[in-house]
């Protein structure tokens, strides 16, 4: 990625706080499917005027086609602008959740370690997601049952409104902060977890100041994934632990997993051990975006020899 490019979170929010709550009251009053017209209009003028994203997305599709089998094929008809699409169908299913259109019973739960079973017991944990799919259903859920009091670390500057659409829409929204983790900040965060509530936080963002960075493979080329979810969890001395929902069809399946029990290093093996985890999480989440390739939502360049 070139070095004058601005950065992600830098980048000023796009769209019209009316706009988005004219679709949200016609997505709640009128239903998807007489709104869709609406929103694919809107999708389309984005994917029109947003020529950096477009490429960025199409480099994604490239590299996820030549990296391996998928068990899920790219649409060959338009690849790029339906990705613009599942992503419009995201920002609908992150309204509808927080309504009460989604619930428990339209999930199907991929949860080999019995993490489920850890929630709501004990000390808290960390679960590191990413910008596949829609995360918001599962913290959504998490809170309208009260199974569990979960805490998503943003850097939730660079979407104002999306976030107070979703305080309008109902949702409790308990977000932190990410880019001034000082000394207060992780005191509380180690607070949180001793009362038995859950950290989330996405792990394939570069953080702000873009320094605690590490290279993986992700998708057979070099990139950088940040240190943070990884130095988060061995400062607060908490298992780490994988999370993914995926939309198939009219479903939603979540998958999670235990990535370790506990992190742990010395000066000498921080580095090492770091990179060790983020390789780990890179293999992952390449297996996922295979299984849904249209629904990774990263919409500016990725990897270190992009344009």
């Amino acid at each position: 990625m070139s070095v004058m490019e601005r950065h992600w979170a830098d980048q000023p929010e796009r769209g019209s706080l009316v706009l988005m709550r004219l679709t949200a009251w016609a997505a709640r009053n009128l239903g998807r499917r007489l709104v869709a017209p609406l929103v694919w209009a809107v999708v389309l003028y984005f994917y029109v005027f947003g020529a950096r994203a477009r490429r960025a997305i199409a480099e994604y599709q490239r590299r996820l086609a030549q990296s391996g089998e998928m068990p899920v094929p790219l649409p060959r008809n338009l690849p790029v602008y339906r990705q613009y699409l599942a992503f419009a169908d995201a920002i609908l299913d992150k309204l509808d959740v927080w309504q009460g259109k989604i619930t428990m019973a339209s999930l199907d739960i991929a949860d080999p370690d019995g993490l489920h079973g850890q929630m709501g017991t004990g000390r808290g944990q960390i679960l590191v997601g990413s910008h596949l799919g829609n995360l918001e259903i599962c913290r959504a859920l998490a809170e309208r049952t009260g199974a569990l009091k979960l805490n998503v670390l943003v850097h939730d500057k660079h979407a104002a409104q999306f976030s107070r659409l979703l305080d309008e829409a109902g949702g409790a929204l308990r977000m932190i902060q990410v880019s001034d983790l000082d000394a207060p900040a992780m005191l509380d965060l180690a607070q949180r977890l001793d009362r038995g509530e859950w950290l989330a936080i996405a792990g394939d963002r570069i953080p702000l100041q873009g320094d605690r960075t590490t290279p993986v493979d992700f998708l057979g080329a070099t990139a950088l994934f940040p240190q943070g979810p990884w130095l988060l969890a061995g400062l607060l001395r908490s298992p780490v632990n994988l999370l993914f929902c995926t939309r198939h069809g009219s479903r939603y399946r979540v998958a999670m997993e235990r990535l370790s029990d506990g992190i742990e290093w010395t000066r000498a093996t921080r580095q090492a051990r770091i990179a060790g985890l983020a390789q780990r999480y890179a293999d992952r989440l390449a297996a996922h975006c295979r299984l849904a390739p249209l629904q990774w939502f990263n919409f500016y360049p990725f990897w270190k020899d992009d344009a």
